[in-house]
């Protein structure tokens, strides 16, 4: 006995160093994306990511837009489905761990040729006994038991790879956060260009009015010979032309509010909006804090860094199955030829019990095959981990930019439209007193015309910075409610796997 566990050992222990021979591996590459102590931009304030939207954003009519949106929007619960997928798998990783105990009863009939090794048997034994007391033929059997199968997880394949999915499902839970900060600044930029198009059509209108005054007052001076016909059809052209743009920016506007209709999980309808003072318009100010912060701000850095984490996992699980397995089976029961027979125990009692050791010795190539793919996914997920930081730093860095030089843009094109809105009353002036030609009128309107519709245009872009910026800082999803999760789970304490280790 004690010579057979010896050789059963030394069999285990050279399957082992079997196993460790064929994990041999380069090394990977660092994970950690080394950044920037803090932006190129002085910042000492609160970070603006940990405000949440309906404290950015301060429009009434926006922020309802957004719940709306929170709640119906198809593709965001389209993925919350994925997610419940993702949970059942987690369900399913955390119960292959745990012994399986399957409990049942049978019943049949069997009936062997008696010139067969079962029916010679079978024959000796009827001869053996007293009359009366044969075994039946056909012979019925009748068992009740249960069945118990048990993985030793000896070298954490199984625990790796639960913790693996819960971590998969906790970055579907980043991934719909990450939506939502999509969601929420598509809608209010959508919302800021819809305001810009009502005040770029107002505007319009307007100066149609000033240039319909304006051609009567032609038609009047060609009457009394001052001027050509020439100047008429100027005038005339220009009304036309700004009148043709009118329906330009109606059809805008109409495509705009079903956008925001759609991602409000709506049907078409009128967006509900207030269109005065979009000139003095201005959000929050918007504050980056340090870049460290990105890595627990941004949904998208923590979704990849909790994929990094998974895929290192799955590594560990896919080494694993070159190591040899303790699986431990056992069994007990009733077993008897007849009903009546069945309960009368112990002689109709059955059980058993047993283990294996086993390991893979020759023909490994689909456990390497499986191995070798989980090195290369991790190795794809550090360099998306890497990618994704790096992208979420150059986008805030961009979007700050964006806002200091919009705003001094802004400044000046303000007053620009104020020297050229002066400069249509003193043409006219001019005009009326033969100190002008019609041409310079002309183009005064227009220029007045074409800068106020830059302006708010402008001004729709600098508002989309602020919303870019606070989008790219990570803000955007409720903090305080969970993530917006509907369910909470522990993250496996995992050492390590951000440095390249399995």
């Amino acid at each position: 006995m004690k010579k057979s566990f010896l050789t059963a050992g030394a069999m285990c222990l050279f399957l082992t160093v079997q196993g460790c021979v064929s994990l041999k591996r380069g090394g990977l590459p660092m994970s950690d994306p080394p950044l920037p102590a803090k932006y190129p931009i002085a910042e000492a304030s609160k970070n603006t990511a940990l405000v949440g939207w309906r404290e950015y954003f301060k429009d009434p009519n926006l922020t309802s837009l957004i719940g709306t949106a929170l709640e119906n929007n198809q593709e965001l619960n389209i993925l919350l489905q994925e997610i419940a997928v993702s949970k059942s798998e987690v369900l399913g990783r955390k119960g292959a761990i745990f012994p399986f105990l399957t409990f049942g009863s049978s019943a049949g009939l069997d009936k062997v040729g008696r010139y067969t090794r079962d029916g010679a048997v079978e024959d000796n034994i009827n001869n053996e006994i007293k009359p009366g007391g044969k075994i039946p033929s056909p012979l019925p059997n009748f068992a009740l038991g249960a069945d118990f199968e048990w993985e030793v997880d000896i070298w954490r394949k199984l625990r790796n790879e639960r913790d693996a999915a819960i971590l998969r499902y906790l970055a579907t839970q980043q991934g719909r956060n990450f939506m939502v900060t999509n969601i929420v600044a598509e809608i209010a930029n959508s919302y800021y260009e819809l305001l810009a198009l009502d005040n770029q059509l107002a505007i319009l209108k307007s100066m149609i009015e000033v240039q319909q005054s304006a051609l009567e007052a032609v038609r009047l001076q060609k009457a009394g010979g001052r001027v050509t016909e020439l100047a008429v059809k100027r005038f005339e052209a220009e009304v036309l032309k700004n009148r043709s743009r009118l329906y330009k920016i109606q059809q805008q506007i109409i495509v705009t509010e079903n956008k925001l209709n759609y991602l409000a999980g709506r049907y078409p309808q009128r967006v509900k909006r207030s269109t005065s003072g979009f000139d003095n318009l201005m959000l929050t100010g918007v504050h980056a804090g340090l870049p460290a912060e990105l890595l627990r701000n941004r949904p998208d850095v923590r979704q990849a860094e909790m994929e990094l984490v998974a895929a290192g996992l799955e590594v560990k699980a896919a080494a694993a199955r070159f190591y040899p397995s303790l699986n431990i089976s056992a069994a007990l029961g009733l077993n008897s030829f007849t009903l009546g027979s069945a309960f009368n125990a112990p002689a109709s009692v059955i059980y058993g019990a047993a283990s294996n050791v086993m390991a893979p010795l020759i023909n490994r190539s689909a456990i390497k095959a499986a191995y070798n793919g989980a090195t290369a996914r991790q190795v794809g997920a550090i360099y998306t981990y890497q990618q994704t930081v790096l992208k979420a730093y150059v986008e805030v860095v961009n979007q700050m930019a964006q806002i200091r030089n919009y705003s001094q843009s802004f400044n000046l094109k303000s007053q620009q439209v104020q020297a050229l809105y002066d400069s249509i009353s003193i043409a006219g002036q001019l005009f009326n007193n033969a100190r002008a030609d019609y041409t310079e009128v002309l183009f005064t309107q227009r220029d007045a015309l074409e800068s106020k519709l830059d302006l708010i245009e402008l001004k729709q872009q600098q508002l989309s910075a602020y919303v870019k910026a606070y989008k790219a800082l990570g803000g955007g999803y409720n903090r305080d409610s969970g993530s917006g999760n509907s369910t909470k789970m522990a993250i496996p304490k995992v050492a390590g796997t951000l440095r390249g280790g399995t």
